[in-house]
């Protein structure tokens, strides 16, 4: 195979990997504090031998992570909760601690405030936040306190890191975080509503779209390559 081919190949794997990424940003555009992504790509030299020139592919670098905050929608469910500007809300997990800015919390069995995939939210004090079974009112202030009519009971742990890119998604708008937490001093949250995902519906259609033709492009170039490469042997073996 001809070294054109192979170029024509990394960006064809690299368009396959950014479609990923595009049809998951579609996939969550309704996951309560979804935050898009986008890849990001780089030139990869080569030099097949000393003496031949360079050879330039493609080669997807990375993703980097758009933190901007989702819109607010108010739900007036007491449960509700939305971050205003930095910080993720910590959750216990068999694994360990992990973080999210879904607000769209209810209690369990237990009356624990719970995510809405059933992890045990956590306060300042890394416990588990529990309504009394007797509570008629839940107030949550804006820095995350938690109190019913027989007092505060906790207040929800808010956290930043100093580099969000090195966040791991896991999935559902939950994130691992291999770096030490920094305490977010004075949160900004809102009762009775939640952030929505920062996802762009037509800006992402827009660029399914274009990754779509490219890659069908790219496949025509492959497609011509291969048949006169094809056409040059049959010519070759006429010859001999």
């Amino acid at each position: 195979m001809e070294n054109s081919l192979y170029i024509t190949l990394s960006r064809q794997e690299a368009l396959r990997r950014q479609l990923d990424v595009v049809s998951n940003n579609i996939a969550n555009m309704n996951t309560t504090g979804f935050k898009s992504q986008r890849m990001l790509f780089l030139e990869y030299l080569e030099r097949p031998d000393r003496q031949g020139d360079r050879m330039s592919f493609v080669q997807d670098f990375g993703l980097q992570r758009n933190v901007d905050a989702g819109p607010i929608t108010v739900t007036n469910n007491e449960l509700d909760v939305a971050l205003r500007g930095d910080g993720y809300f910590a959750v216990e997990t068999l694994t360990g601690t992990r973080y999210t800015r879904g607000g769209a919390f209810q209690l369990n069995t237990n009356r624990e405030i719970v995510d809405r995939s059933g992890l045990p939210v956590l306060d300042t004090n890394n416990q588990r936040i529990v309504i009394p079974a007797d509570a008629t009112q839940i107030h949550i202030a804006g820095n995350g306190a938690v109190s019913t009519e027989q007092g505060q009971l906790g207040q929800l742990k808010v956290v930043t890191f100093a580099d969000e890119q090195r966040m791991m998604e896991l999935g559902g708008g939950l994130y691992e975080a291999n770096q030490e937490e920094i305490a977010v001093e004075q949160p900004q949250i809102t009762q009775g509503a939640i952030e929505g995902s920062n996802v762009q519906s037509v800006v992402e259609m827009t660029q399914m779209i274009d990754v779509l033709r490219t890659y069908q492009s790219v496949q025509k170039m492959i497609d011509t390559e291969h048949e006169r490469i094809r056409g040059a042997i049959g010519k070759l073996a006429r010859v001999q």
